[in-house]
């Protein structure tokens, strides 16, 4: 399965129901198939880092698109090291 690297920045400050909204996507997510790899709450330029699989990059592009009203997100494909090592030789 695809790889990503989400970045995010809440739209506002966060509230306990914006919270388990969020929380109500990330399963609407894992029933289609994805999967939440880890996320953390960060200190810095943005509030949020977290990595997922997907299906297929329509299927993350679906998912990060519900989070439109609560967060900008900045979202990278990530390549594993040892995958892209080979692309080396």
């Amino acid at each position: 399965m695809p790889f990503f690297v989400s970045l995010a920045k809440w739209r506002t400050k966060p509230t306990k129901d914006m919270v388990q909204q969020a929380d109500r996507l990330w399963n609407k997510f894992r029933d289609e198939g994805g999967k939440v790899v880890s996320a953390y709450w960060t200190i810095g330029r943005y509030d949020a880092v977290v990595t997922i699989e997907a299906p297929s990059e329509k299927a993350a592009l679906k998912a990060l698109m519900r989070w439109g009203d609560l967060l900008h997100t900045e979202t990278l494909v990530a390549i594993p090291r040892d995958e892209a090592v080979k692309l080396l030789e």
